[in-house]
């Protein structure tokens, strides 16, 4: 994450001071079971993909080690007060609602496939590819992009998990393949059938070079299953977003 290299007491402060509060007062409250959303960030640059939960953590952004700080909290926290948890590493997380009902809806937002999304809406003048040089197959990043109701669903299936007794556990959150950043480049452009303008820039500092998730225990221990494995529809559901977005915009004028 480049901006908690820009500001890491403000990633620090949000993501593990704060959620030290959390624990805290989810603990003196009597509550016993803990979702937590952690991230494939803990996981560095690894040195192979894909990556296993049993993978040593090992950041190379605040924002990755802000995170695994809360994960070691929350180890410890349920070890001394019986906290069962579920803790769920994100990969990617993209697209929207596919009934359009919700979505990501940050301003100046980062992620690859709104901002690209945007630029064929021409609500950017331009994508920047970030580095070219990466030991990758085109020298571009390479994520594993799961899609956001993949990942709620996740959520609930983490919850039925633990209140039918289940463990504390960490689970990777992903589909097991990755694309580059240029083949999302590519990919947005087909769905909207709209040639954007991209630029290559120099590579951001706490960029890893790619990072695929193993979910393989995901989907035995939580009965996680899928539906939206599929990177064109992913990228049409956020394309509707944000045609939703705009139209609302206009609805309030």
């Amino acid at each position: 994450m480049p901006d908690s290299v820009r500001d890491p007491l403000g990633y620090y402060k949000n993501n593990t001071v704060n959620s030290r509060a959390l624990i805290e007062a989810a603990i003196r409250a009597g509550v016993r079971q803990f979702i937590f959303s952690s991230t494939c960030a803990v996981y560095g640059n690894p040195a192979q993909v894909p990556v296993t939960e049993d993978t040593l953590p090992a950041p190379i952004s605040p924002y990755g080690w802000s995170k695994l700080m809360t994960e070691i909290m929350l180890r410890d926290a349920g070890i001394a007060h019986g906290l069962r948890h579920v803790i769920l590493r994100y990969f990617n997380v993209a697209g929207a609602d596919p009934s359009c009902r919700t979505g990501q809806s940050t301003k100046n937002a980062t992620q690859l496939i709104k901002v690209a999304v945007e630029a064929a809406l021409g609500r950017r003048s331009k994508l920047d590819i970030y580095g070219t040089d990466y030991p990758t197959p085109d020298g571009t990043c390479i994520r594993d992009y799961i899609h956001v109701s993949d990942l709620v669903r996740a959520h609930s299936d983490a919850l039925r998990y633990l209140r039918a007794g289940g463990a504390s556990v960490t689970l990777n959150c992903g589909y097991g393949h990755g694309f580059s950043v240029r083949q999302v480049v590519e990919m947005v452009k087909r769905v909207c059938g709209v040639d954007f303008k991209v630029e290559i820039v120099p590579r951001r500092p706490g960029d890893p070079a790619q990072i695929v998730a193993a979910c393989d225990r995901a989907r035995a221990m939580l009965g996680w299953t899928p539906q939206y494995d599929d990177l064109a529809t992913i990228i049409a559901h956020a394309l509707a977003w944000e045609q939703t977005l705009r139209r609302r915009v206009r609805m309030d004028r």
